[in-house]
């Protein structure tokens, strides 16, 4: 696989910096360092980085900037827009410490607003910003397979790319700056409605008696097949929640999405009424759930 360039000198990408050890960042700055790359993490609790560098290698540094001030490219992969602003902003975050004319690449699922916020401060002290949230879950980024939609400048797309390609099987340049973020609440307001028609008719055919790992064999050979119903339906049947993506983020993405509509006017009364019912979830303690909790929601209600 070809190296891209460096975003600052046209050389070979070598030393990367990753911010943020999450469930997501975790093993994404791992497959860096498989693909031998010099990697540099940070974490905020100073011993998940410790112990990531126990089993991957590379280095670990106490601030964002110490971090990007060793890298050729920095990534990150935080919780919300106010952990992105920590570790970007002010004297110790990643945008003192980088090179002029260094890329930073956004994992974290965040605003269109903080993307095109940070775009503007990077682009005014000379650097370059990339907004590109994942979809595929923990399992996408533990196994390498993660879609990144991406936005900000070509030219600096075609310099970073290749070095996402590590633990993604696509990467896409959406458009300018926001847009990455624009797409991936596109793509939550499909699953919110997805996993809530999903919930209800699995609970449907429980009480209706029907053998219900068959029924979801059968119609995922059909036009109700989904990526839900091959990865979770079944662990719906049988009550199992903690497969990655929590209720909690969920409501945080699902956020997003409601306030940009009310910016551009779209109407999205099925993602409200979703983020409702896991409003409910969290009211139950699922907050650590995954989504597809919604259909244990239907169940203790009936209960």
């Amino acid at each position: 696989m070809t190296e891209p360039s460096n975003s600052s000198s046209g050389g070979p990408v070598r030393r990367v910096a990753f911010l943020g050890l999450g469930v997501m960042g975790y093993p994404m700055a791992g497959h860096l360092a498989k693909a031998g790359l010099d990697v540099t993490v940070y974490n905020r609790t100073h011993a998940k980085a410790d112990q990531w560098v126990a089993e991957h290698g590379g280095q670990t540094a106490r601030t964002p900037r110490e971090a990007a001030s060793k890298a050729d490219l920095v990534l990150a992969c935080v919780g919300n827009d106010d952990d992105l602003r920590s570790i970007t902003l002010g004297d110790d975050g990643a945008f003192a410490g980088m090179t002029p004319g260094a890329a930073f690449v956004d994992h974290t699922t965040a605003s269109a607003n903080v993307a095109r916020e940070l775009a503007q401060f990077a682009e005014a002290h000379g650097l370059a910003f990339v907004d590109a949230p994942v979809s595929g879950g923990q399992a996408g980024a533990q196994n390498g397979k993660l879609t990144i939609m991406c936005g900000g400048a070509t030219e600096v797309f075609e310099r970073v790319h290749t070095t996402l390609d590590h633990y993604a099987t696509a990467v896409t340049l959406i458009g300018p700056a926001g847009a990455g973020q624009l797409a991936k609440m596109v793509n939550q307001i499909c699953i919110a409605g997805l996993v809530q028609g999903l919930s209800e008719a699995v609970n449907f055919g429980q009480l209706s008696g029907l053998d219900m790992p068959l029924v979801l064999d059968v119609i995922g050979k059909g036009a109700a097949a989904s990526w839900q119903m091959d990865n979770r339906g079944k662990t719906m049947i049988d009550g199992k929640f903690d497969y990655g993506f929590a209720v909690d983020w969920m409501r945080k993405d699902l956020g997003f999405c409601l306030d940009e509509a009310k910016r551009n006017g779209a109407s999205l009364p099925v993602t409200a009424l979703v983020d409702q019912f896991y409003g409910d979830v969290q009211a139950l303690g699922g907050n650590r759930y995954d989504t597809s909790s919604l259909i244990w929601r239907l169940r203790k209600l009936k209960s």
